[in-house]
């Protein structure tokens, strides 16, 4: 059997798979393919030992911490031995705005990284860890898909190494220190009304977004309004992954602004007395992950910020070890080029030193046509017209790479539906650009399907030079930076901000965070801060509704549109599917 139609949603990134089926039934007159989902295939997978994996990076057992058989933390030794070796190449994947239509960006990363292994290139790809609110929420896990994916997956995509309950338990701590300090006294003045400081747990949880504590007797705290985030928005999420080492790590826990006192002058968690213990908590946690693809490539998972509310990017530490133990250390940022890729430049790359030497831009013709107006369930019927209007999302990408000065590579996630005349239109698009192109078959093919793919990113790297930069001025004013952003990334015409919202930047330039980098939280399916703005929109209006700092992080956080940093379950959520069998085999976990 040749190639067959199957359907597609968002978040399994199901492919039509070649010769993998399992088998064919007839049913109510339509025939029903019935595949392998990601998550048998990687129960199928024979894993090799961890350490092995480890040895292919020149990694001795000796610089692992196990976590069983296939898990393991590089130590602190190890970047001691490592950190003075010349940097490999960097390469970001990054992707058109996301759509029902699907994409695949960490499946594209982690099939990219299977290629250059097959090219014998010595490759590790460095990777975000999953949030259980998505796990259990609308994606139903994200370690890639099909062929492509990384391992153990249910481990990663459940409780991995522990990472985010230690983030999660070092959030907790401060809130609890800062209400038992306020129940104990207050002897730092502070004001109830003025405490910024949030609670977190990593699951959606909608109705935790505004509460009441301290209900009860007068034992049981001070009553006041608080509010739950989600662990990945966290500023401890964006501390562990932009911290270079434990002494650093501690140094941002200390500046975290916890609340402002009865003068307006901002409280400090280390004036709560509380950085010692919630680094106590996050000794472990900061040091990466190593783990495995299904084709035994060495992959570092750590860290793991949202990039649509926070900044979108693994971990500084993990970056930096995989570009001095791999000649090639292949990331992501999560969502759109517009908001990972630009934080991903604007904030971690600046902040660690870093130049990416290549982008590679994810897109698919079934996303594209979705962009120019087609339904999801006409996606699979060829559309030259509605891929020629769409395609502007694509057009805007590329360029929003060029203004970093980075060479970009396009590649195509290819489905079976795809007609030669729609992957024809989209080559020679982007070659017009400057852009190399190259079709991606990493779902259905591993690594074999990624080679076409890799060989271009290879000429790239040996061909054009990256000129690497910044897209803003670190010192210009905070509004100047945020307009920056909205009109050159995103295509705004203006930007309005809400009294609170203006109020809180004349403050935070008073108190002296005027110099940091903005992180802009923004819907991830548009361009603009509406999620129904398709294609590419030009000339709206940004609506900044509200502006904070986290100083701990070092960047300040501009809140557009309706976004969310604790996100609410769908209708249908992941958790329904999900379940586990008498042998303890986790099935429904995509």
């Amino acid at each position: 059997m040749e190639k067959y139609l199957c359907g597609m949603d968002n978040y399994c990134n199901l492919h039509v798979m070649y010769g993998k089926m399992i088998n064919i039934c007839y049913m109510t007159y339509e025939w029903r393919i019935f595949m392998k989902t990601d998550i048998e295939i990687a129960q199928e997978t024979v894993m090799e030992p961890i350490q092995n994996v480890a040895a292919q990076l020149d990694i001795s057992a000796d610089d692992l911490e196990f976590y069983g058989k296939y898990k393991a933390k590089l130590t602190d030794e190890l970047w001691d031995c490592v950190k003075d070796k010349p940097d490999g190449k960097l390469i970001l994947v990054t992707a058109i705005n996301p759509t029902p239509a699907g994409e695949g960006k960490t499946t594209t990363t982690v099939g990219l990284g299977q290629a250059f292994a097959k090219l014998g290139k010595k490759a590790v790809i460095a990777l975000r860890e999953p949030s259980l609110g998505p796990c259990f929420g609308i994606k139903g896990g994200a370690a890639g898909g099909g062929y492509a994916q990384v391992v153990p997956m249910e481990d990663l995509n459940l409780h991995f190494t522990g990472d985010f309950h230690a983030i999660t338990s070092a959030n907790n701590l401060l809130a609890a220190m800062l209400d038992n300090h306020i129940k104990q006294g207050n002897a730092l003045r502070i004001d109830t009304n003025q405490i910024v400081w949030k609670r977190c747990m990593d699951m959606n949880d909608r109705v935790l977004r505004n509460i009441v504590v301290g209900l009860g007797r007068p034992v049981d705290g001070v009553v006041r309004e608080d509010h739950f985030i989600i662990s990945v928005a966290s500023e401890i999420m964006a501390i562990l992954c932009l911290a270079d080492n434990m002494k650093d790590l501690k140094e941002r826990l200390g500046r975290i602004i916890v609340a402002y006192n009865y003068d307006g002058e901002p409280v400090f968690a280390k004036d709560l007395q509380a950085v010692g213990s919630m680094a106590a908590l996050l000794k472990d946690a900061i040091k990466p992950n190593i783990i495995q693809t299904v084709e035994h490539t060495p992959a570092l998972v750590h860290g793991g910020p949202f990039a649509n509310i926070a900044h979108g990017c693994n971990s500084v530490r993990a970056t930096k070890t995989g570009l001095k133990i791999a000649d090639y250390c292949i990331t992501e940022a999560g969502f759109g080029a517009d908001l990972g890729a630009e934080k991903f430049m604007d904030i971690k790359c600046r902040m660690a030193g870093l130049k990416p030497d290549a982008v590679v831009l994810v897109a698919t013709v079934r996303a594209l046509k979705y962009n120019g107006g087609v339904a999801k369930e006409d996606l699979s019927a060829e559309n030259l017209e509605a891929l020629k209007k769409g395609i502007v999302n694509l057009e805007k990408h590329i360029e929003n790479v060029a203004k970093f000065g980075v060479p970009c590579v396009v590649t195509l996630n290819r489905f079976v539906t795809d007609t030669d005349a729609e992957l024809d239109f989209v080559k020679k698009f982007c070659e017009e650009r400057g852009c190399d192109f190259a079709l991606s078959e990493v779902w259905e093919h591993g690594g074999e399907g990624g080679i076409a793919l890799a060989e271009k990113v290879l000429n790239t790297l040996e061909n054009k030079e990256s000129k690497f930069a910044p897209l803003y001025d670190i010192k210009l004013p905070i509004k100047d930076k945020i307009e920056t952003i909205a009109k050159e990334i995103y295509g705004a015409g203006s930007v309005s901000y809400a009294p609170a919202a203006a109020q809180a930047i004349a403050r935070l330039e008073k108190l002296g965070y005027g110099e940091l980098p903005v992180c802009m939280a923004k819907n991830q399916y548009s361009l603009s801060d509406d999620a129904k703005k398709l294609g590419r929109p030009h000339g709206f209006d940004i609506h900044i509704r509200e502006v904070y700092v986290s100083a701990g992080a070092g960047f300040v956080v501009a809140l557009t549109g309706a976004v969310m940093t604790m996100p609410g379950l769908p209708k249908v959520p992941a958790a329904n599917g999900i379940d586990v069998t008498e042998d303890g085999t986790i099935t429904g976990l995509f």
